[in-house]
């Protein structure tokens, strides 16, 4: 532990000597740069006090960060091996965070907006579709085939059709996004609900339990931990389908503030975007494996 902490260190102390070196002492050139190395320390500290069992993994993987922060500092500052306008320094990059911060959370709530809409329309039909047709064995049969064939379609297929049935853009997006989720939770549900153990279902109709008591006391517990688990998965799904929807024409988001700034070549602001997506991405995950440690404890 000791030796992964200070080699961690050295990493970090190398980069902050470095972007010190090359910017002369000047800090107005690199402050949101500094100011990210900051934070990942401080981020890099903060779990290593909550889970110091996990030191050595938590050491690796932010020395790796570090070292890639020192590499394209060092390639595109020092050596000059690439392009500048392919490769800008990183300190540049970062200080889009500042200079489009606006933009930039505009784009961030749009695309949770979109997001959450979405996401939340195809797990609800999904959860309750699946329920009743995996109840149903009659519906099973009629259903699981047709969900099999329409499935495996890749959502953004439908976009094409989706811009001309839909009224808005907005509304074309929302859809492709709703058809990647639904199919996967409404397979997910109707195999989960055919698997539940015969047993419970005929212990919970001895009691006397009405159907709908035998939805809300029985099945959904007994499906939430595998729906709050593949939501992990779901998240990764929908937000790739949101930046591929909105890069095809949107007028705000994520997507639309990495394809407009492609459009003139300015990577600068496109890396600056890559990484913000990443960064929403990593805190709703974050968020997830939050929520699930809360309200599916018996899962420990």
């Amino acid at each position: 532990m000791r030796r992964a902490l200070i080699a961690t260190q050295l990493f970090f102390a190398a980069l902050t000597a470095l972007i010190v070196h090359n910017h002369g002492g000047s800090f107005a050139e690199s402050r949101m740069f500094l100011a990210a190395i900051a934070l990942i320390e401080s981020l890099y500290l903060a779990r290593i006090y909550r889970e110091p069992r996990r030191c050595a993994a938590l050491s690796v993987i932010t020395s790796l960060v570090l070292m890639l922060l020192f590499a394209w500092e060092l390639a595109a500052v020092n050596l000059k091996i690439a392009n500048p306008i392919l490769l800008p320094p990183p300190g540049e990059v970062f200080e889009v965070f500042a200079d489009c911060r606006a933009l930039m959370f505009k784009g961030v709530f749009s695309s949770l907006a979109l997001l959450g809409f979405s996401m939340s329309t195809a797990l609800v039909s999904g959860v309750i579709l699946g329920l009743a047709v995996g109840l149903n064995r009659f519906l099973r049969d009629i259903f699981l085939p047709i969900a099999k064939v329409l499935s495996p379609v890749p959502p953004i297929i439908y976009s094409p059709y989706a811009v001309a049935v839909m009224p808005t853009f907005r509304g074309a997006a929302a859809l492709i996004i709703v058809l990647g989720i639904f199919w996967p939770t409404f397979m997910g549900i109707i195999n989960r609900a055919f698997a539940m153990d015969r047993r419970i279902a005929d212990s919970a109709r001895a009691l006397g339990l009405s159907p709908a008591e035998m939805i809300f006391h029985v099945m959904l517990p007994y499906l939430f931990p595998g729906i709050m688990s593949g939501l992990h998965v779901t998240l990764s799904t929908s937000f790739l389908l949101l930046t591929m929807a909105e890069m095809m024409g949107a007028s705000s988001g994520l997507g639309y503030f990495i394809k407009n700034y492609s459009d003139y070549a300015n990577y600068t602001n496109v890396i600056a975007g890559i990484i913000l997506i990443g960064i929403v991405v990593s805190l709703l995950n974050a968020l997830l494996s939050f929520a699930e440690k809360r309200l599916v404890k018996w899962k420990e």
